[in-house]
């Protein structure tokens, strides 16, 4: 996209050239990139910068409608993710995800990051309350509770012989949430382990739905991302102004598995993550903690991936 839409409330839509929006100051920037639209579907639209390594600014869009110009033939791979979830909520008695299928995906063919380019050791990890310095999450006794009485059943591996059971990565799950599946308002049980399981409508939840669960309970939390700050200790979710995803104690597991060199690579990415939200100390914004034990469970799709 060369151009892109600028739509606030409180003035008249703009419409921004590519070189226009990147010369302006950076402060500007910040304050218009989550009000960008395409101009020929109206679809959510990005901003990335230009990268360290000459890449250009671009405008970008996951949700351009099907028939709009500017739609990516690349995309039809989430058509079809799409399509095959709502054949899977159809037919299944139950799904369970495969935490580790999308990590094995995302290595594909990364290479090795060149040291000093992100911290690989996160030797400056924020510590986060309910975690350990290992970045493995302690789940509070209250939640394990709360599991044990909703959401412990039969595991699925034990089920009768003819329930059918999908098995699924999240890089499917990703996709076919961020195209409009029927998987998010389906009553199709999802297992996140051999032990816990959850109804689907229950489970995922939309970056700029998120509230704060009673007892920490933890949800699927789903959805574009609009950009990182500088030290790339946070994530700020599209659509929303008040939730924030800390990542700075994973950036070693960004550099490796997702080759994340720099903030450019998450503008615009589309992110699935299980944890759970709360709200900081001065109840001013939603904090999205990701779930990290025994190994963070997340997956993200940069812009190249698609």
């Amino acid at each position: 996209m060369f151009d892109a839409v600028c739509k606030q409330t409180d003035q008249a839509d703009r419409v921004y050239s590519i070189l226009e929006f990147q010369s302006l100051d950076p402060q500007a920037v910040e304050a218009l990139r989550q009000h960008l639209f395409c101009p020929e579907c109206g679809g959510k639209a990005y901003y990335r910068k230009a990268s360290i390594d000459g890449k250009a600014a671009c405008f970008g869009s996951r949700y351009h409608d099907d028939a709009c110009q500017e739609f990516h033939p690349s995309q039809l791979k989430v058509i079809r993710d799409a399509q095959e979830m709502n054949q899977i909520v159809l037919e299944s008695d139950a799904l369970m995800i495969d935490f580790d299928h999308a990590v094995k995906l995302s290595q594909r063919n990364v290479a090795p990051i060149p040291d000093g380019q992100v911290d690989q050791n996160a030797t400056n990890a924020a510590i986060v309350p309910g975690q350990d310095n290992t970045g493995r999450f302690e789940t509070p006794r209250h939640v394990k509770s709360e599991h044990a009485q909703i959401n412990q059943q039969k595991s699925p591996t034990h089920s009768q012989s003819d329930t059918k059971v999908s098995r699924q990565g999240l890089a499917k799950l990703l996709n076919s949430l961020m195209r409009g599946s029927a998987l998010e308002k389906s009553d199709l049980w999802i297992y996140t382990d051999e032990k816990y399981r959850w109804r689907a409508k229950n489970l995922f939840v939309n970056f700029a739905d998120a509230e704060p669960t009673e007892n920490g309970s933890p949800r699927m939390y789903w959805g574009s991302i609009s950009h990182a700050d500088q030290a790339m200790g946070w994530l700020n979710p599209a659509d929303c102004k008040d939730v924030g995803i800390p990542i700075d104690q994973f950036k070693h597991v960004l550099a490796h598995k997702f080759a994340v060199k720099e903030a450019r690579d998450v503008e615009g990415a589309a992110m699935i993550l299980f944890g759970r939200c709360f709200w900081n100390k001065d109840k001013s914004r939603k904090i999205i903690q990701i779930w990290g034990k025994p190994t963070p469970r997340f997956y993200i799709q940069k812009v190249e991936d698609d």
